[in-house]
């Protein structure tokens, strides 16, 4: 395994829309191992997930895991997640603001709004299809994962540019706000 470099804001990679990945190339030990990579990399840098052209690689693979990562201590646990090829379906039109930040846009945070109730469809790493639903908070990090495969940043999405803040103001100004409503909707949904 290696902790490879992770791609940041400018760069053309993190604008690509990401190819899908066919089953015999999913479960060649190339593609394994660089699963692996992902996901060392992802622990590296404390994230709670990482997608594939993050890492100069623009196929349709994302992890999640969040196991009471510092960097997100409002952040319910994910279990270690491995997508290939995941499509989202909204179950819900109900949004929530979610304070983002991402590794590939260093020291930024801003307000998202995502959607509170959703399906992930995808493969596993080992090809075995996967259907389950997201709520909560937990299912803005899952929209925010699928958003880097489309070629998209939490900055896209943000609809007020008045909520940007480096990392060091959003824990001044905003973290204990953010925090609160953060653990409401993890009590509503459990995740």
């Amino acid at each position: 395994m290696a902790i490879r470099k992770i791609a940041t804001l400018g760069h053309p990679v993190l604008r690509q829309v990401a190819r899908a990945v066919t089953e015999e190339e999913l479960l060649s030990p190339k593609m394994q191992s660089f699963i692996d990579d992902l996901i060392e990399t992802m622990h590296d840098a404390n994230g709670a997930g990482i997608a594939a052209n993050q890492v100069y690689e623009p196929v349709r693979i994302c992890a999640l895991h969040v196991q009471n990562n510092p960097r997100y201590p409002y952040k319910p646990n994910i279990p270690l997640t491995v997508l290939v090829n995941p499509v989202i379906e909204k179950l819900s039109e109900e949004t929530f603001d979610n304070y983002e930040g991402c590794l590939s846009v260093p020291n930024l945070r801003g307000v998202v709004p995502r959607v509170v109730h959703i399906r992930v469809t995808a493969q596993d790493r080992m090809a075995q299809p996967l259907s389950f639903e997201v709520k909560g908070l937990t299912a803005g990090t899952y929209q925010h994962e699928l958003d880097h495969l489309d070629g998209l940043l939490f900055v896209d999405r943000v609809v007020d540019t008045k909520t940007l803040a480096t990392w060091a103001d959003f824990e001044r100004f905003h973290l204990v706000g953010f925090a609160e409503r953060a653990k409401a909707l993890v009590t509503r949904f459990g995740a």
